[in-house]
Order: structure tokens, then sequence, then C-alpha cells
């Protein structure tokens, strides 16, 4: 039995003791609902109406504040606004923009796709949240970087709320959950889904990367370590380069496959509405979008989770809000624009290709095929597209697990150094091998981590609002000197 498989059989029941757990599920309005999607779902709500629908009115502003209109360049930190946009994005615009849809929609139908934006529309309020503590929180350190996220904010907001213990086991708990979480979905399973596409397009089984997954693994190694070995600036450089080019080239493919079928635009955006709201629709949303898409794809809006603050945080600003505001454009882009794009190419396809539905085909295979429908070639770029989905996925969770491990043993050059090393051994493992169990233990890890991190933003509320407050007034301050 391959090494893979045992180590599989071994863990497999482990990882389904923690799922369980983690994903318990309650029976309602006919489909089981894991209780922690839930509690992601009541805190987006929570947050949309404790800030007055910021997810709307502080859309406008976030676009300013990012293009630099509010810039500081004297003000603490390593990058930009726009830079931390991008880090944050890349971390988030992964497989699952492309695959986890397809996912979704196979299992619920079209209308999972209204349930997906109203998730991707709520979720940005939560990341103003998360991201505007994590600036309001961070750490500068001795050599001028900072280190911030939900680790610090959790234990410094806690301990001025009067429980500081709790704060500090909570920020370590969350600090170890991302260094594990990161080396699952953040790593192996961007580096097995990068490895799986570059086979298919090279001769799938019989073809020339037949077998040889640990060397795409290797190259992906060398290219992410290059990168991460940098720091937060040259993954910063690299970001504001790769996600602009590879979510415009994305985004323009995707417009034109569709208007390219738009006579059929119209029946698929009546069959979104309408299914939406009968109970399969409403089962399939819950399931297909709160479950699957979060879980495999939780990149498309990881909102909750807490791990793009990471990223934000090391914005150069003196008013944390800022960041909060560029932060809620995240999900936006990936979820309310990217995800919706790769639903209507699936479901405008399946309307004009009678039983396309009907097929084996999953994931980012089921996505591919869609454009390969109208343009034959499709599948090669989409690949490659999806590659450089899964390097950038795979540069910010690198990040991401970093200020993790470093929040636990030190900022010391020799642990960044150690942990570098394991995070790049640990993506040649994934394009080589797939190891189920073990991805299912680090989603479910990741998943866990919201439980403590929403419930602090909830606490920390009071202290958002001050910070919004404080930047609003420039805002208005710098309205009257015009």
């Amino acid at each position: 039995m391959p090494f893979d498989e045992r180590l599989d059989r071994i863990a497999q029941p482990a990882a389904d003791a923690i799922t369980s757990v983690v994903f318990y599920k309650v029976h309602a309005f006919g489909a089981d609902w894991p209780l922690v999607v839930v509690w992601l779902v009541a805190g987006a709500a929570f947050f949309t109406l404790a800030f007055l629908g910021i997810n709307l009115w502080g859309l406008p502003l976030g676009l300013r504040v990012t293009a630099g209109q509010f810039d500081e360049p004297d003000a603490p930190g390593e990058i930009t606004h726009f830079q931390a946009l991008t880090t944050a994005l890349s971390g988030t615009v992964g497989i699952g923009n492309i695959g986890g849809v397809a996912v979704a929609i196979a299992a619920g139908g079209p209308g999972v796709v209204f349930w997906m934006v109203l998730a991707g529309v709520l979720g940005m309020a939560t990341k103003f949240v998360e991201c505007t503590l994590g600036v309001r929180y961070r750490e500068h350190l001795p050599d001028g970087s900072v280190s911030g996220g939900p680790m610090h904010y959790l234990e410094k907001g806690l301990a001025e709320l009067g429980v500081p213990r709790l704060g500090k086991a909570i920020g370590g708990f969350y600090a170890l959950g991302i260094v594990i979480g990161c080396l699952g979905i953040g790593n192996m399973f961007q580096a097995n889904q990068a490895a799986v596409q570059l086979q298919a397009i090279t001769g799938g089984p019989q073809g020339a990367l037949a077998g040889y997954g640990w060397v795409v693994g290797l190259v992906l190694a060398v290219i992410v370590g290059a990168v991460i070995l940098g720091g937060v600036k040259t993954i910063a450089k690299v970001t504001d380069k790769l996600v602009p080019v590879m979510g415009t080239t994305y985004i323009l493919a995707a417009l034109a496959l569709v208007l390219s079928q738009h006579e059929v635009i119209q029946p698929v955006l009546v069959r979104i509405w309408t299914e939406a709201f009968t109970p399969e629709g409403i089962a399939g949303g819950g399931v297909g979008v709160m479950i699957i898409g979060f879980q495999r794809a939780v990149f498309s809006n990881e909102a909750g989770i807490g791990s793009a603050s990471i990223a934000h945080s090391a914005v150069k600003t003196n008013h944390p809000a800022t960041e909060g505001l560029v932060a809620l454009m995240g999900p936006f882009f990936d979820t309310v624009i990217v995800c919706t794009l790769t639903a209507l190419v699936i479901l405008t396809t399946a309307e004009s290709v009678p039983g396309f539905m009907d097929t084996d085909l999953e994931g980012v295979a089921m996505t591919s095929q869609a454009f390969a429908q109208t343009a034959p070639s499709a599948p090669y770029p989409i690949a490659v597209v999806a590659l450089l989905f899964a390097v950038s996925t795979m540069i910010a969770w690198a990040y991401y697990g970093l200020k993790g491990w470093t929040y636990l043993v030190g900022e010391g050059k020799r642990a960044q150094q150690i942990y570098s090393a394991v995070f790049c051994l640990f993506i040649v493992v994934g394009a080589a091998i797939k190891l189920d169990a073990v991805l299912e233990i680090s989603d479910a890890l990741v998943f866990l981590l919201c439980v403590p991190n929403v419930l602090g933003l909830i606490l920390l509320t009071p202290t958002v609002w001050r910070e919004l407050r404080s930047f609003l007034a420039v805002v208005r301050e710098a309205r009257s000197t015009r």
C-alpha cells in the first residue's frame, strides 16, 4: 500500500473525530447546518448591523484609501494600502474561486449563487472589523517591521477588557492553529491542485508529468521560498503585480465567455433567483456554499477566520480604520465578482449545452470544461491561471503561518528559517501525494479558529467604532479644507 494511503488510513479516525466536533450539525430548513457556519454568518450579520451597513457605504471610501488618497508615507508599517490588499487577496483568490464554486453548484444548483453573493456581502463587515483590530493592536518590532493578526488583538484586546490570561491563552491557540492550518489548506492542497492541473494538460495519468508531482512541488517550493524569505515587503512587491494580472486575466476571460452566450444570461439569472428560495435551493445554499464553499474553498470568503488581518496589519498608517475599509473590498472582489463570474461561466454553459452538468467532472475540471465548450484551447490558459492562483495563495499563507510561528517561539532569524524550510518541504509533499485525512484535519482546525476570533471581534466592537470615528473625522476635515 502506498505511503499516503497508509497515512490516510491511520489519520482518518482522528480526522473524522475532529471534523464531527468542529462541524457539529443541527437540522433546520430542510438541511443540516454546522454550528460553526451559523456562527460565522451570525457574526457577519451582527457586524453589518452594528456598523450600519458599512459593507455598502464604506466601499467608495475604501476605494479612495486604496488609491492612495489618504496615504501616510512616514507612518509606521511596511507596505502601502494597495499592497496590503493584494497580499491578502493573493491568499483568498485561489483554487476555490475556480473549483469551489463548481462544487457548490453541483451540490445545490443555481440557487447557491444567490447565497454565495449574500455571504460575500455580509463578510465585508466582518473583514472590516478584524483588519481594523489587526492594525490597532499590531506589534512594532525593533527592526521596523510589524507583526499583527488575531493572536495579537485577542491577547491585547481581551487584556484591556480585564481578562489577560484568557486573551493570552486564546492568542496562543490561534497562533498554533494558523501554523498547522497553513500547512494543509494553504500549502499541500494548493500544491496538489497545481500538480493535478499541470498533469491534466500534459497528457493526464499517462502524460509526461505522471508520477513526477514531486518535481512540480520542488519547482513551486523554490519559487515560494525565494519570495517568502524576503519578508512581507518582498511578498507585497510580488503580489501587487501578480494579483492584478491574474485577476484581470481571469475576469476578462470569464466575461468574454458569458457575453458570448448572452442569449441565455437572462434565464440563468432567473433560475439563480427562483431556485435560491426553493427548499432545495436553500439547502444547497447552506450546504453547497457555506460548507463546501467555505470548507474547501475558504479563501473565497475568509471573513471571520482572521487570517487576512495578518497581511493587512503590515500597512503604513496611523489610522487603523483605513485598513479596515480597504479590507472590506476583499470579499467583494474575490466572492461577489470572481466567484460570481465563475458561476455564470458554468451556468451559461449548462444552459447552452444540454447534459453538461450530468458529466462526472468536478471542481476545476468542470470550470475548465465550461470554458472549453466555447474555446477548445481554454483549458491551457485556465490551468496557468489556476497555477498562479495556487502559487499566490501559498505565498500569502506562508506569511500567515510565519507570523503565528514567531508569535509562539519569538522573532529570531533562526526560527523564521526553520519555519520557511518546513513550509517549502510540505509543498513538495503536497504535490507528490494526496493526504485527504490530513487536509480534513487542517480544514477543521482553521474553521475552529473562527469561534474565539468572532467572539473577540464582538467584544472589541466598541474599540473599532472609536477607530472608525477617528478616521471619519479626518475625512471630514479633508473635505472642509478643499
